[in-house]
């Protein structure tokens, strides 16, 4: 409770002192009607969406100005990243403390994952604002309507979609440590067709990833992302989709002849390219909506270290997700809908590295049912429930439900809510087949739910909203060390160890969130997590933290717009302390960053922008021995026309 005092109490100071400078103007207040797509899978109002969901629009993409996206998605309740090193380190995001892997990823629904890596997670590093013009973070289990993963939740991002004949608009920024960023966007919106291409170029000298070390690890990320949809007749539409992405970091390692953690020369590469197509019908004159889907992901990976040379590529890495998709959308009746469809996703990755020379070759696929029914069983109070099936090639069926409720008692301004849900993550094709696979594994599974209100205030010009959550989950992956031990399966895995179901956790939390537009030139955001992540698995490190967890996260921050055009912001992220490791024995402090970001409008469609990030140097690790940004100063221009 300390620390929500702290944030508060920061806050109000903030909203005496709009004078000290800081960046863009805080995004208005979401209307009640608000739309959101995640929660169901197809449109609906945020207030009949009993699940608790997070949106951060374009405005407020724009305002926070950075293109690291993990620092962003950080700002959203129940949100929180770990980071090996300065941008472009390897980049983790737990929701409600779930593994990295233990989330759906969508960009443009094309769902992004690394088949290559031991737990499927995505590399978050590698993926920048660029085009993005909305985010939706929906919390807890959601496998019914996203499938395997989705035990944490669900990050889903849209592209922007172009609003006039012919546009475009250019970003360029530089600063600290050999900044420099570049982004132009162009679309067109038509009768009949409408589309958009984007891409991006970052480039960083970046900082040693080695808290200890002096060397430099530079970053370089190359992003593009281009969609189009076309009207073929009235209720049938085509929606063509891609990415691609390409990220270079520097890290460090081991080098001899002490072999511990300092500077070392290695680097990597990481190739991401996803596609989507869509075939969008109405039947039934437009009661049921159809779409008939085909979308990939290919990720490449390979690292070297040139003081191996000539063998100096140490890990090379390819995998690849293709998925089959139908999804219905029936209009039951007045008030009530039903979503159902079928997928087919059918995984494939190949794998070497210095350390394991015989390339690890593994595929597997999985098949899938699903339905959810939505209504209202009187004016005000929505209800949903739901279930999928499916049946993998390895280890059989498995069936999850859902169910989730909201009431608006009083038009909108008060929203109860409550869900229930079950997740599961099918097991790496690494865990299933590496040499230290198991074939045997069975699915990672989660129960959970929460239960939260929201209220608006000041005619809507001031929201607030709390949640309590809980979840378990059993059956969780982990290894199994053959070193000294007698475990049932060491006899067959002469390298030393092996996957298994052994692991278990309970989480339960507080997520606190809240915006209001005091005046039509002062607004104020802030939010608060508290996290209570426990490892559940018997034996020494029973009811220890989950590592790399803060029990307590913030954010909250002040805008002002002046008379003389230019937008201010002061801004704080708190995090409190956390473990490094599963035994609890390595403590990472908590700390307290301050930001300052500003803008000004030169005309119509051109502005200048910029901000100071970390404004006291604060020194802190959320990685044990991997250092992190000190206080940086970057300024940029953007324009559209």
């Amino acid at each position: 409770m300390k620390h929500l005092l702290l944030l508060s109490t920061a806050a109000a100071v903030l909203v005496g002192l709009p004078s000290i400078a800081a960046a863009a103007a805080a995004a208005e207040i979401p209307p009640v009607d608000e739309v959101v797509v995640t929660a169901n899978r197809s449109p609906e109002r945020a207030d009949r969406v009993g699940a608790q969901i997070s949106v951060l629009t374009a405005e407020d993409l724009r305002a926070w100005q950075t293109p690291v996206l993990s620092d962003i998605l950080s700002s959203a309740p129940g949100v929180s990243v770990s980071r090996t090193g300065g941008v472009g380190g390897a980049t983790s995001i737990y929701i409600r403390g779930a593994d990295n892997g233990q989330s759906v990823l969508l960009v443009d629904g094309i769902r992004l994952g690394d088949a290559t890596s031991t737990d499927t997670g995505f590399n978050f590093a590698n993926l920048l604002v660029g085009d993005i013009g909305r985010v939706e973070v929906l919390r807890g289990p959601q496998s019914v309507l996203w499938g395997s993963r989705a035990i944490g939740g669900v990050i889903n991002m849209i592209t922007a979609d172009p609003k006039a004949p012919l546009e475009a608009d250019v970003t360029a920024e530089g600063g600290s440590h050999g900044w420099a960023y570049g982004r132009a966007g162009v679309g067109g919106k038509g009768d009949r067709v409408s589309w958009r291409a984007n891409a991006a170029y970052l480039t960083t000298g970046g900082i040693s990833a080695a808290a200890s070390g002096s060397e430099r690890d530079g970053y370089r990320n190359l992003g593009a992302s281009a969609k189009a949809s076309v009207t073929l007749t009235e209720g049938v539409s085509l929606d063509l989709r891609s990415l691609y992405i390409r990220g270079r970091n520097q890290f460090d390692g081991f080098p001899p002849p002490n072999f511990t953690f300092g500077d070392t020369a290695e680097y990597g590469v990481t190739e991401n390219v996803g596609g989507y197509g869509g075939l969008n019908f109405e039947l039934l004159d437009g009661r049921l909506q159809n779409r008939v889907a085909v979308t990939a992901s290919h990720v490449a990976r390979k690292n070297w270290d040139p003081a191996q040379a000539p063998f100096d590529v140490t890990f090379s890495g390819y995998g690849r997700d293709e998925r089959y998709e139908y999804q219905g959308v029936f209009d039951v009746t007045q008030g009530w809908t039903a979503v159902f469809g079928a997928e087919r996703e059918d995984s494939h990755m190949r794998s070497s590295s210095s350390f394991s020379p015989t390339p690890t070759v593994r595929s597997a696929g999985i098949d899938s049912l699903y339905l959810q029914v939505r209504g209202d069983l009187m004016p005000g109070l929505t209800v949903s429930g739901g279930a999928r099936h499916d049946d993998h090639d390895d280890f059989g069926g498995h069936t999850v439900g859902q169910a989730s409720i909201a009431w608006r008692p009083n038009e909108g301004d008060t929203v109860l809510r409550a869900s229930w849900g079950q997740g599961f993550k099918a097991p790496s094709l690494y865990q299933l087949g590496s040499e230290y696979g198991n074939p045997a594994l069975e699915p990672e599974s989660a129960e959970g739910w929460d239960a939260g209100v929201e209220q608006r205030f000041l005619g809507g010009r001031a929201v607030v909203s709390a949640a309590y959550f809980q979840r378990w989950s059993k059956n969780l992956i982990d290894f199994v060390s053959c070193f000294g031990t007698t475990a049932p399966l060491c006899p067959t895995h002469p390298s030393g160890g092996y996957y298994d179901n052994i692991a278990k956790a309970k989480v339960q939390g507080v997520e606190l969130s809240g915006q209001a537009d005091l005046t039509k030139a002062l607004s104020v955001r802030a939010s608060y997590t508290w996290l209570d992540a426990r490892n559940r698995s018997p034996g020494a490190n029973y009811d220890n933290r989950l590592a790399r967890r803060p029990s307590r996260e913030g954010e909250a921050e002040v805008s002002y717009r002046w008379p003389l055009k230019l937008s201010t912001t002061v801004a704080l992220h708190y995090a409190g302390d956390r473990f490094d490791d599963m035994a609890n024995l390595d403590r990472l402090k908590g700390y307290v960053i301050w930001d300052l970001r500003a803008d000004y409008p030169l005309t119509g469609q051109i502005e200048l922008y910029g901000r100071i990030e970390n404004l006291f140097d604060k020194r802190y690790q959320t990685v044990r021995n991997y250092g992190q940004l000190g206080r940086a100063a970057y300024g940029g221009v953007r324009a559209r026309f």
